[in-house]
């Protein structure tokens, strides 16, 4: 849901950097490369040593990348569909990286079991909703709905986790468990949707 009112804002702000990448001959697919280790090295570094602040900005530098791929593609009129499945298994790895970070931290240096488990829930829960969406399209299935997606569960594990570092008490335990909740309520949506929608075209081919 955040994709669609941020990105086209987002877009106007990288179309520079896009451009200049352009000009120096670097494709979107490294860009997308790039910043996908960034955000793993930034969470696997900082992360599990309970660096939240320094971690994050880290984190947030690279993840700008995924957006500057894509203004990228789209200003070489770029229609090939290996950009958007390397976009998308890289996407994987990094929210791997940042949620097992902070898994790590609560198993380990944080010493808290329950939200040790949350990151988890949330891991979980990602994959299967963004599985959710591209095994719908494979049956000819729009499922982009839900409350919670990706640019939610990053945009706010992010946040709260970065002012986590700066003291705030709260804050992250109570984010992570709105985008857990959240990404079980998404999950619903998208399922009860290819539900109705894969009956109703069963139905149609009947009557016909």
């Amino acid at each position: 849901m955040l994709n669609r009112y941020a990105r086209a804002l987002f877009t106007a702000i990288f179309t520079p950097t896009a451009r200049f990448f352009l000009k120096m001959k670097i494709s979107p697919d490294a860009v997308t490369l790039v910043g996908t280790l960034g955000v793993i090295a930034g969470a696997l570094c900082f992360f599990p040593r309970g660096s939240f602040l320094i971690g994050t900005l880290v984190i947030t530098a690279f993840v700008f990348s995924d957006l500057i791929d894509g203004t990228m593609a789209r200003m070489m009129n770029r229609t090939d569909k290996f950009g958007a499945f390397w976009d998308s298994t890289l996407d994987r790895l990094g929210d791997a990286a940042i949620f097992g970070g902070l898994a790590y931290w609560f198993a380990r240096g944080g010493n808290q079991p329950v939200m040790f488990g949350l990151c988890l829930v949330i891991l979980a829960l990602g994959a299967v909703v963004s599985y959710s969406r591209a095994r719908a399209e494979g049956l000819g299935v729009d499922a982009n709905v839900g409350y919670v997606e990706r640019g939610e569960r990053l945009v706010g594990s992010l946040v709260a986790t970065g002012l986590a570092g700066l003291g705030v008490p709260y804050i992250q335990a109570v984010t992570l468990w709105a985008i857990a909740i959240g990404s079980f309520v998404t999950l619903v949506q998208r399922v009860m949707l290819v539900r109705r929608e894969l009956l109703n075209g069963e139905k149609g081919e009947a009557a016909a």
